[in-house]
């Protein structure tokens, strides 16, 4: 009986370590695909965020993806529109952010958008953005939007192919070992 009470401890105390949330690395990098014709779609609801926990500025990073970002200018067949950085937690519970960028005008930004993360073997991800057009009066008249959803590989650059718009998105564990390269010689 006191091995049972013991191993039903053990079991308690471990249990939530198996199940808690681990630290990641999100970068995305929101682009327009210039060849392709922009989609004007209905302006973007006011309540673009609901329920979504904003990025606090604590949690913002230095972005690592620069080389592509300026690949992607440099060629002039996109247009980089965000480019963003943060660490959160992420788990099998899903977390849905809101991402902005630019002035605030009655609660909306130029852009705007939320990204739905939960995590098992791949990253589930389900991005929904707006790229905002505004009147004198601070209204949104127009909107171009993406929604997409993917099962992102994490450690690797992911892309969202949304037609005129895409999101380059890379997860990357904080806590985990980083994988080993492999070697350049197998040996025989």
């Amino acid at each position: 009986m006191r091995l049972f009470r013991s191993l039903t401890l053990l079991i308690t105390l471990v249990a939530p370590s198996v199940f808690a949330d681990d630290l990641y690395q999100i970068e995305m990098i929101l682009v327009r695909q210039n060849a392709v014709p922009a989609i004007i779609s209905r302006a973007a609801p006011e309540d673009w965020a609901a329920g979504a926990q904003t990025v606090s500025p604590d949690s913002l990073r230095t972005p690592s993806l620069n080389n592509e970002v300026e690949k992607l200018t440099a060629s002039n067949e996109y247009s980089v529109l965000l480019h963003k950085a943060w660490q959160q937690t992420l788990g099998e519970t899903p977390v849905k952010v809101a991402v902005s960028d630019g002035k605030e005008q009655y609660g909306q930004y130029p852009i705007e958008g939320t990204l739905n993360l939960t995590l098992g073997r791949f990253t589930d991800v389900d991005a929904d953005f707006w790229v905002n057009q505004f009147n004198e009066d601070g209204l949104v008249t127009a909107s171009e939007r993406l929604k997409q959803e993917s099962h992102t590989k994490n450690g690797q650059l992911n892309f969202l192919d949304n037609g005129h718009l895409g999101l380059l998105i890379k997860i990357t564990s904080l806590t985990a070992p980083a994988p080993r390269e492999a070697p350049e010689v197998v040996p025989d």
